[in-house]
């Protein structure tokens, strides 16, 4: 499935576009399901004592659409993931998934919320005690579900992350890139349409970050899935903004960089600073800003 990219002309500089997608997903896109916003924040207030983490927070990820939110330890990236999944409430404002408030829902109303929402967590947080299958497998044991289905589902994740062959193996065998994967199939157990990253690049070199934003690309790509992304690295930036993934007719996933044939528009950013929302909007945006702390936060100071 491909997502929205949007196709540019060639012939004179035009700036007119197309949508690459297919009668049906054409069709599903003009849905009124499609237009509501997978996650929304409305003037979203929260403070601890008298330290304000958010000041006033509003913004929407779109179906199929990554947001990444950049900002230095300490700004309220991570408190966002937080609220979404209900583990914070706000002190004012309100928080939609699917449309639906959560803002007061409560821990039993919200575990029904959480069943649609994928968690990757900084470190994997896999158990040590288990191995590959049943880490991955683990929400759906809490639910009973026939272990034949358990077994299908469990080996599709593992194929999705390349690491099939992992399946047996105990988390303190496996590299902290691949305990990222296998944290990131887990998340994908049961197939929900939003997925929340918690800086999962923290700590991995180079290549290995790389994979898990590859993972991620395809995730938005291939599957429309719904996304928040917390970051901190420009690396995850650079490549969740310029690069989209296309699945060939042999089912293969190539990764391609933006450029005149097609332009990314299913990802936005937005940076956080003492608890202000300080910028919505695209990369090339973000570069351009004269803002002397977003300038300062992009060149590493």
């Amino acid at each position: 499935m491909v997502s929205f990219l949007k196709r540019k002309k060639e012939k004179e500089g035009s700036h007119a576009t197309m949508q690459p997608v297919s009668k049906d997903m054409e069709d599903a896109f003009f849905q009124p399901t499609r237009a509501l916003p997978a996650i929304e924040f409305r003037n979203v207030h929260l403070a601890f004592d008298d330290k304000v983490i958010l000041d006033g927070i509003s913004f929407k990820v779109r179906r199929g659409e990554t947001k990444i939110i950049l900002g230095r330890s300490g700004s309220g990236k991570s408190t966002l993931i937080r609220l979404v999944l209900g583990l914070l409430k706000p002190d004012d404002g309100e928080i939609l998934v699917d449309g639906e408030d959560i803002t007061y829902l409560s821990e039993a109303q919200m575990m029904d919320v959480r069943a649609k929402i994928g968690m990757v967590f900084q470190e994997g947080a896999l158990f040590d005690s288990l191995p590959v299958y049943d880490n991955v497998a683990y929400r759906l044991h809490e639910r009973k579900v026939d272990e034949e289905l358990v077994e299908e589902q469990v080996k599709r994740m593992l194929e999705f992350v390349d690491l099939e062959d992992a399946i047996d193996k105990m988390p303190d065998e496996l590299s902290g890139g691949m305990r990222r994967r296998v944290g990131i199939a887990r998340a994908l157990v049961g197939n929900p349409r939003i997925v929340l990253f918690d800086e999962p690049t923290a700590g991995l070199d180079p290549p290995t970050a790389r994979t898990i934003c590859e993972l991620a690309i395809k995730l938005r790509d291939i599957q429309d899935v719904s996304s928040i992304f917390v970051t901190h690295e420009m690396k995850n930036l650079e490549y969740l903004s310029s690069e989209y993934a296309i699945m060939e007719d042999d089912g293969k996933v190539i990764f391609e960089e933006e450029g005149e044939r097609l332009c990314i528009i299913n990802t936005e950013i937005i940076m956080l600073h003492e608890g202000e929302l300080i910028f919505s909007g695209k990369e090339e945006q973000l570069r351009a800003s004269k803002d002397k702390y977003i300038q300062r936060f992009l060149n590493g100071k």
